[in-house]
C-alpha cells in the first residue's frame, strides 16, 4: 500500500519500490490489478486453475456408475479401476482422460481407493479362530509398586 500511495503522490515505480522493499515487477502488477479492481484488486485470491475436462454432468454419471459399480458381463470387470473408468469415459463421452486426471476427479467427488488387506492363500479361518480363543494377553498392568512409573 505504501508504494501505490507513493506513486499516486507522483514518485516513480522504482522509488515507490525501493521504499516498499519489494521490486520493480510486484509494484507493476499492483498497479495493473489497483487500475483495473481497485483496492479489491490487491487481495490474494486462489489461482482458478485449469478447467475441468468434464462437465457436471459427466460428473454425476461418472458417480453414478462408480457406486452402481460394474456389471461384469458388460465392462468386462468386476470392480472398477482408474483404467476401465477411463476406458467407460472415452466410451460414454467421447474424451481421453488420463489415470491422474481421473484420480483427481474422483477424489473431488468424494471417492477415495481402498485396497482389500492381503491375505496368505493358506490361512485358514479356523485355525485363526482357535488361536484367537487359546492366546491370552502377555501384557498386564503391574500391581507392583516397585514397577511404578516415576
Amino acid at each position: 500500500m505504501l508504494a501505490l500511495a507513493l506513486i499516486l503522490d507522483g514518485s516513480s515505480r522504482s522509488e515507490a519500490a525501493k521504499s516498499a522493499g519489494v521490486t520493480l515487477q510486484i509494484v507493476r502488477d499492483w498497479v495493473i490489478r489497483f487500475n483495473a479492481d481497485g483496492p479489491d484488486g490487491l487481495i490474494l485470491r486462489k489461482a482458478p486453475g485449469k478447467v475441468s475436462i468434464l462437465s457436471a454432468a459427466q460428473r454425476r454419471a461418472l458417480a453414478q456408475q462408480v457406486e452402481a459399480g460394474p456389471i461384469p458381463a458388460a465392462h468386462g470387470v468386476v470392480r472398477w479401476r482408474l483404467i476401465d473408468l477411463a476406458q467407460w469415459v472415452w466410451d460414454e463421452f467421447g474424451l481421453s482422460i488420463t489415470k491422474q486426471t481421473l484420480s483427481r476427479e474422483m477424489r473431488a467427488l468424494g471417492f477415495r481407493k481402498l485396497s482389500a488387506r492381503p491375505r496368505h492363500h493358506g490361512q485358514k479361518e479356523d485355525a485363526i479362530a482357535d488361536f484367537k480363543k487359546a492366546s491370552q494377553a502377555n501384557w498386564q498392568k503391574s500391581d507392583d509398586p516397585c514397577r511404578a512409573a516415576p
